[in-house]
């Protein structure tokens, strides 16, 4: 019940023109021509759940699409602020903090984000405004610092002890994902997020955290730890129960690091989506080397319209420098497999690894097309402080002081050891409009078209690829 003395806080999106910011699989924020939907600010509702269920009042906003901190922090008057940072949003967001403690000198600041990994301490030192950083996962810190636990006693902070910063350790990853309370839905404008082809609303759902894999470039393992925790089907199967009967959404994009490592769980999860009679539209990102045909065509009655399938390469030699453990052929069979049960695909591709070379990225390019997937996205690595590939940068001088993560996915950050970044660039052009601007690919996605939302986003797709510079 709301007190007069009731404590706020505001978690905040800063606005930004480059990232979306979920931590360990972050994307580029500038559409380009990209088809890819707005994200949810999923970790910011967590967070407010778990501040209502401590007492608080909450209030998320995700500037990059509405809003203005300046009228909230002067409207709303929180007690705290809590904002995400990213490596290439960096020095924006730390100036919020800054603009905040001008209007409300009293507020108390918090960040995180995965860029804390390696540089929570020079943040410190540096973002004077700055009061703490919760460091790893992030909502059992979160609440016993806005309960009043003493700083000392919060494992995974970062704060101020009089001139000094200390830090009180990590916190080891949570064990049960069910005693998460669900996201704080009702604190967000579900229309600002939608389909790009049909418009209508959709959610992500937390299915699971953490990846056994820690392939080369990917945050994944760091940020979420090497176990992979899942939530229970049920505990799953009432989040979404939820969003149907509360939000009238349909349209889920189950956020995993990976959907398929345990096969049981996916069946069991499947099966209940059918038993509940949900009749629903779902998405997912799987790796291609341990796809099961009688688990998908389970996946395909339960709902699943389109796979996100890790696919890294074309060129075999690439897949092992970072450490995907799976080859070319797996590729071919997950698709194979996703196309006889009617289950689109759309490719992830890397480019620019460090081994990359014209051959290799020829090798990728074509390998799009043979593939013929439904759709290919591919982005330029970028070696984000926590990777292997940030390290590996390091120590083989293909980063300095002066790189930039401004368009991090979207330009190249780093040069490879055969290629300029710039070549970089104009390979990533050349990979969509070869894959894109096939005919055989046109008609057979005009063939398809069930509304006319969708003939139009298509076409307006198409020609941004086609008079792309």
């Amino acid at each position: 019940m709301e007190t007069s003395n009731q404590k706020k806080i505001l978690l905040a999106y800063p606005k930004s023109q480059d990232l979306d910011r979920e931590d360990s699989s972050q994307r580029p924020l500038e559409k380009e021509f990209h088809q890819d939907a707005n994200i949810p600010p999923i970790d910011l509702m967590y967070l407010a759940a778990v501040a209502e269920k401590a007492g608080f009042e909450a209030k998320i906003a995700d500037y990059n699409y509405e809003g203005s901190i300046e009228k909230d922090l002067l409207e709303f008057r929180p007690d705290y602020l809590l904002i995400n940072v990213t490596t290439p949003t960096f020095k924006a967001d730390i100036e919020v903090l800054s603009k905040a403690k001008l209007v409300l000198p009293n507020i108390i600041t918090i960040a995180k984000g995965a860029t804390f990994l390696n540089h929570a301490l020079d943040t410190m030192y540096f973002a004077k405004d700055l009061d703490f950083i919760l460091y790893g996962e992030p909502e059992e810190t979160f609440r016993e610092l806005i309960i009043g636990v003493a700083p000392y006693r919060i494992a995974g902070l970062y704060y101020r002890d009089d001139l000094r910063i200390k830090f009180t350790g990590a916190r080891p990853f949570l064990k049960d994902l069910d005693s998460l309370p669900f996201p704080a839905r009702h604190l967000i404008d579900n229309s600002l997020y939608k389909l790009p082809y049909t418009e209508e609303y959709y959610t992500t759902i937390q299915i699971s955290r953490g990846c056994p894999y820690h392939c080369f470039d990917c945050l994944a393992t760091p940020v979420s730890g090497p176990e992979f925790r899942t939530r229970s089907a049920k505990d799953v199967i009432d989040e979404i129960k939820e969003c149907v009967e509360k939000y009238n959404i349909r349209n889920f994009l189950f956020l995993t690091d990976t959907l398929n490592p345990d096969k049981k769980w996916l069946k069991e999860f499947c099966d209940l989506i059918i038993e509940n009679a949900l009749h629903i539209n779902w998405y997912a990102k799987m790796r291609p080397d341990s796809i099961d045909e009688n688990v998908t065509q389970i996946m395909a009655i339960s709902g699943c319209k389109m796979i996100e399938l890790e696919t890294g390469s074309g060129s075999q030699e690439i897949l092992d420098r970072t450490g995907r453990n799976f080859t070319i052929d797996d590729v071919r069979l997950a698709i194979k497999i996703f196309k006889k049960y009617g289950i689109m695909v759309k490719n992830i591709f890397l480019i620019g690894l460090p081994w990359d070379s014209e051959d290799t990225l020829e090798d990728t390019v074509d390998f799009a097309s043979e593939l013929d997937s439904d759709y290919a996205e591919f982005y330029v690595a970028p070696p984000f402080p926590g990777t292997k590939f940030y390290k590996y940068a390091q120590d083989n001088n293909l980063i300095n002081s002066n790189t930039s993560f401004k368009k991090a996915y979207i330009a190249p950050t780093v040069a490879t050891h055969h290629l300029s970044a710039a070549k970089v660039g104009l390979y990533r052009k050349q990979a969509y409009k070869k894959f894109y601007l096939r005919f055989g690919y046109i008609l057979k996605k005009l063939l398809k078209m069930s509304s006319r939302i969708e003939l139009i986003n298509f076409i307006k797709y198409e020609l941004n690829i086609l008079l792309w510079k």
